[in-house]
């Protein structure tokens, strides 16, 4: 039994961003591992932490005028803290948050 050459000059599948998204294992406790200072989200004119985030997790909850935060779908990858004026970001509890799968 020898290694087949032909199977290793395939072409490289590439994965849409969903595909890749749908690799990741998460597993979150019901406590946030992320806060947002609403006052602070209210004052900011530019609000880029709702567009600056891959996995969408920060949402504008019109009603309110307030950051809805979906910290289950956090993807930890640190985006956030470039808003980091009124948000807050820590790792989740030990053997809870993400696992990546296949790069």
């Amino acid at each position: 039994m020898g290694i087949n050459v032909k199977d290793y000059l395939k072409p490289h599948v590439s994965l849409s961003m969903n595909e890749r998204l749908d690799l990741v294992r998460r597993r979150f406790t019901d406590e946030s591992h992320i806060a947002v200072d609403q006052e602070a989200f209210r004052n900011d004119v530019d609000r880029a932490v709702l567009f600056i985030c891959p996995a969408q997790v920060f949402k504008l909850n019109e009603d309110e005028d307030s950051c809805i935060v979906n910290f289950e779908d956090c993807l930890e990858c640190g985006t956030c803290q470039v808003a980091r004026r009124y948000t807050s970001w820590r790792n989740p509890k030990g053997g809870y948050g993400v696992t990546y799968r296949y790069g």
